[in-house]
């Protein structure tokens, strides 16, 4: 290998989960050789956009996001947010069917973001929605609008789905569960892309840097999380925990035979669906 220094951007949220993942490797805990790693923490939005353009070389994308963009990045088999029986929650201020749910203005996070995808899977049709900063969407339900828009429901994912009651809201419809009903598969939401132009052995690197950055915080549970908490936006320690616990797992250390399907055929229902213009084959780094 060459000894010549290799930066590597890493782009991932700011939030608890992702802080987790990404600790070993923001603090110097492992051993990186000739990879020197530079993060930046942008909401998942705006680095799906990012991506497009392929400017990081390493990023967390939406699954739903990499549908557009498998030609620059290719997909690391660690790193994956899985929701296990559980995803992005719809919630409102008051009860409603999915038959109301369909024709009532929603705040979404992004177009490009899995919860969108699965949200649209689930009601079957192009429902009515706005775009929202995923960190406003609670705010916006409970006060009935955002920018002048109403509002009558949210679709929110990262900490709000432990915390949406806090503002007296209902949950309509949990995304991850109807998955898991309608597939018997875990929902593949956030992952993790190595841009194809770094070449196969940097690649590799890279990879095996990243899955042990994973297995450094699942290791050392408690000096990661301390870590974490600083990305936890407010909520006390025992539900940051369980917050990481939901998407730093076994899942997350390998996608594993389960996982890969349950990637495959997300894509393939949102292809199907309208939703994404061309079927998709996923390609994992080995």
């Amino acid at each position: 290998m060459s000894t010549s220094e290799l930066r590597i951007r890493v782009g991932h949220s700011p939030d608890a989960d992702d802080a987790f993942m990404f600790y070993a490797l923001a603090k110097g805990k492992i051993d990186t050789g000739r990879y020197r790693f530079e993060h930046e923490l942008v909401d998942i939005e705006t680095l799906n956009r990012r991506a497009l353009d392929g400017e990081l070389e390493l990023t967390a994308v939406s699954l739903h996001a990499y549908a557009y963009l498998n030609d620059i990045y290719t997909l690391c088999s660690c790193g994956a947010s899985m929701g296990d029986r559980y995803g992005p929650m719809v919630v409102a201020r008051r009860s409603m069917t999915l038959g109301e749910l369909a024709g009532a203005e929603t705040a979404v996070p992004g177009l490009r973001t899995t919860a969108f995808l699965a949200l649209r899977l689930c009601l079957g049709i192009d429902f009515r929605r706005v775009v929202v900063p995923f960190d406003r969407i609670l705010d916006a339900v409970a006060e009935g609008e955002y920018q002048g828009r109403r509002v009558d429901a949210g679709l929110i994912i990262h900490e709000g789905q432990l915390t949406y009651a806090d503002q007296r809201l209902q949950l309509i419809v949990d995304t991850g569960k109807w998955w898991y009903e309608q597939t018997g598969l875990p929902l593949p939401l956030g992952v993790n892309a190595i841009r194809r132009d770094l070449g196969a052995e940097a690649i590799g690197d890279v990879h095996r840097l990243l899955r042990e950055s994973i297995g450094y915080g699942l290791k050392h549970r408690e000096e990661a999380l301390d870590y974490a908490m600083s990305f936890s936006r407010g909520l006390e320690r025992s539900k940051a925990d369980q917050f990481v616990d939901m998407y730093v797992n076994r899942w997350t250390l390998d996608f594993g035979p389960v996982g890969r399907r349950a990637v495959a055929r997300l894509l393939a229902e949102g292809h199907a669906a309208g939703v994404i213009p061309r079927l998709v084959v996923p390609e994992f780094v080995e």
